[in-house]
């Protein structure tokens, strides 16, 4: 371990040597003022990893206004959202060859959560080290003091970054109570970084799991959303399964394990959850693709895909296990656990109409698809559908390669016969052959609901015959509204 130490000391000494010299600039500065300034946390951390950070983490014993002033006099732009924690931030705008910096400076401080509030109670310290122990694990517990590149690590953060392990600076029991949020933190370090938590720390989150209740919804789900948008986000889910913690915060995923019955007559749904999320992250793309990764809609969606099979099994005669509906189930249930989330409508919105999309596609390995059924789906999908591709490929996780084979090659013909219909009809873009004003000069009717009715038969026929021209178009409609009148 010694070893593994020396090495990752040798490895931060060069990382700190290059560090970025606004760094030390405001190390300078504050120095000048009278007060002491420190980079902490993340930026330490990435540096023994050999990783520079973009963003710079600093705390200092000059009060927020003293802050203010001296980063208002160093930066392009600075800002005081944070100011009732202790936090300003600034940035300096990129110039020429040299990027952009962005720097959060928060004034030494602890802070604890009243038993019966769900924000914590912020009193400011007076020492780096004091500072330090606040922090939620030790290998974020670890600072260099600026200008003069000064390492601090009360809490033995480097021993911990070289064993890969998550450890609380204090007792983990007395640190969970005085900020529940860090048993989140826990597990979206592990999908950060892949490191395990220390099993005293691990035992108290499943003493304390229940406590995270008191912490806002808002935090919880940021929490979620950078774990999920992680590398491993699999590790990171194993821990709040594990703990008892997603029986809080995302109760839909522990259910599923519960949905295996004693014969395993079909397969682990958490397991098949998990598996699709990462076969669905190995689909993302480049920054330049289709869905760019980390993309949080599409993770989103694969895990809580099958969020609707604990409700619908049922045993069926013979021994095999139905799952009717799931889909429409899992998305009434995603729905329902995002907003309480307090994601936005549109990350909602996108989610449950993926879960509610994900079986569309098995009905084409069936039976050939009519151009008709083709544009539904992709209608249906609308600016989803290459997220639905890829959901779609990622929750094949037979063992069976036959099968598996067989899946795949039936998507490649619907994706080639998405794109030909693409390509000759504008599929992304379909509207009915006539448009309202049309509609109502042909059955001579003034605007109301009826135009809306005749709309959507027209947009009904669209889909199932494709482009018609106008005089075909208004025959129909023509048909259909005096045997409508009839």
């Amino acid at each position: 371990m010694s070893a593994q130490v020396a090495l990752l000391r040798r490895r931060a000494t060069t990382v700190l040597t290059h560090m970025a010299p606004e760094a030390v600039e405001l190390g300078e500065i504050f120095a000048a003022a009278g007060h002491e300034l420190a980079l902490v946390g993340g930026p330490v951390r990435d540096a023994f990893l050999g990783r520079s950070s973009a963003d710079l983490d600093f705390a200092t014993s000059a009060s927020p206004d003293q802050t203010q002033a001296l980063l208002a006099g160093w930066g392009d732009a600075h800002w005081d959202i944070g100011k009732e924690f202790g936090t300003i931030g600034a940035k300096r705008f990129a110039k020429g060859k040299v990027p952009e910096v962005v720097v959060e400076v928060t004034t030494y401080r602890t802070d604890e959560y009243d038993p019966a509030s769900r924000k914590p109670v912020v009193a400011f310290g007076d020492t780096l080290e004091g500072d330090l122990s606040r922090r939620d694990f030790t290998v974020n517990a670890m600072a260099v003091r600026l200008p003069e590149l000064t390492f601090v690590d009360p809490h033995d953060g480097l021993v911990d970054l070289a064993a890969q392990l998550l450890r609380t600076p204090i007792e983990a029991a007395r640190s969970f109570d005085d900020d529940p949020l860090r048993m989140m933190r826990a597990a979206r370090f592990a999908a950060q970084i892949g490191f395990t938590v220390e099993a005293s720390a691990h035992q108290a989150i499943v003493d304390m799991a229940e406590r995270i209740t008191i912490v806002s919804a808002e935090r919880v789900r940021d929490e979620l959303s950078k774990l999920l948008l992680a590398s491993r986000p699999r590790l990171g889910l194993s821990v709040l399964v594990e703990t008892g913690l997603a029986d809080h915060v995302l109760p839909e995923l522990p259910a599923m394990a519960l949905a295996v019955d004693e014969h395993r007559r079909h397969k682990d749904v958490y397991e098949h959850s998990l598996t699709v999320l990462n076969q669905a992250i190995d689909l993302e793309t480049e920054p330049d693709g289709a869905v760019p990764g980390p993309d949080l809609v599409l993770r989103l969606a694969a895990l809580l895909h099958d969020a609707g099979k604990p409700a619908t099994r049922k045993f069926e005669d013979g021994g095999t296990v139905s799952f009717h509906h799931h889909e429409l189930v899992g998305a009434k249930l995603a729905s329902k656990r995002l907003k309480a989330l307090r994601y936005d409508k549109e990350t909602v919105a996108a989610v449950t109409r993926l879960v509610e999309l994900h079986l569309r596609f098995h009905g084409y390995g069936e039976g050939a698809w009519t151009d008709s059924a083709v544009r539904r789906y992709v209608t249906d999908a609308g600016p989803l559908l290459e997220r639905l591709h890829r959901l779609t490929r990622a929750d094949c996780t037979t063992r069976n390669k036959r099968k598996a084979q067989r899946l795949s090659a039936a998507y490649d013909d619907l994706e080639a016969r998405i794109e030909k219909l693409q390509g000759e009809e504008e599929l992304a873009s379909i509207r009915p052959d006539l448009d309202g004003a049309q509609i109502m000069a042909i059955l001579g009717i003034g605007p109301g609901p009826e135009v809306g009715v005749a709309y959507r038969f027209l947009m009904e026929l669209r889909l199932d015959r494709g482009p018609l021209d106008h005089d075909t178009a208004r025959d129909e409609l023509l048909t259909w509204w005096n045997a409508r009148e009839d």
